[in-house]
């Protein structure tokens, strides 16, 4: 059995314990995004020690697989498949899948639906800001075996020295957005489902061809933005905005469902 199975095995149990009145043993961390905060969901649903295992430990023969799959990446990322990943990172943002959904979905047109995929981002970010807190993990630039010069391991603009980027690695921030922004869309509008979960899974492979991230990393954030998309699905609160984005898309003739 993978890694990526043994995650969603184990957050699918974890959800199902918590949906029956089971409390986490421990709260999660206190920091997170300093500007957002949960809106949603509580930090008992989204304590990281309860939806995530932790990342392979430092040394291990997973972690080598993970440095070395990383490594092969940056040096072999096409120039194209680069640009992509760049335009990615810049837009860690609902605004990612519009060129997915296609002509129509113009969200300065759609206030409801433009509303409902920011407090998802926001409650994304809010919850992988606490996972990666929790977990403290170092990214693949800081490995001592890395032979890649390091403004080549990140598609930010200004690179920092590895020595002064936080140890903020596991999971991913923007693969996690993208994933639960990918199930509450595939809710949303049924018919483009297939492709939205698909952009997902290119946006979060961007993270390795900018070199910021392991697949672990992704692979977690995959389980965690599964269960936070899902959460908020079943969430009531939620509900009310989510139907007033369907109620728009449907008027929009951007869905039939």
């Amino acid at each position: 059995m993978n890694s990526r199975v043994i995650i969603v095995l184990f957050v699918a149990g974890t959800i199902g314990a918590q949906s029956v009145g089971n409390q986490p043993a421990s709260g999660p961390p206190s920091q997170a995004e300093p500007s957002k905060q949960l809106r949603f969901l509580t930090p008992e649903e989204v304590d990281p020690s309860r939806l995530l295992p932790p990342p392979p430990p430092n040394g291990s023969d997973l972690h080598k697989q993970d440095l070395a799959t990383e490594e092969q990446i940056v040096r072999t990322r096409s120039a194209q498949r680069f640009a992509q990943a760049k335009w990615d990172n810049e837009h860690e943002d609902p605004s990612a899948f519009v060129p997915t959904v296609g002509p129509g979905f113009d969200l300065s047109k759609l206030p409801a639906t433009s509303k409902l995929l920011n407090e998802v981002a926001d409650e994304a970010a809010v919850v992988a800001g606490l996972a990666k807190e929790y977990f403290h993990e170092k990214s693949p630039v800081t490995q001592e075996s890395v032979g890649v010069d390091y403004r080549a391991w990140t598609c930010d603009a200004n690179p920092k020295d590895p020595k002064d980027r936080p140890a903020r690695s596991y999971p991913s921030g923007h693969a996690n957005m993208g994933y639960t922004l990918a199930i509450v869309l595939s809710a949303l509008m049924p018919e483009k489902s297939q492709a939205v979960l698909e952009r997902a899974v290119d946006y979060a492979f961007s993270r390795q061809v900018c070199g910021d991230h392991y697949r672990s990393d992704l692979e977690a954030s995959h389980a965690l933005g599964n269960a936070v998309g899902v959460m908020l699905l079943h969430n009531a609160a939620f509900k009310r905005d989510f139907e007033a984005a369907k109620a728009e898309l449907r008027a929009a003739h951007l869905t039939d469902d």
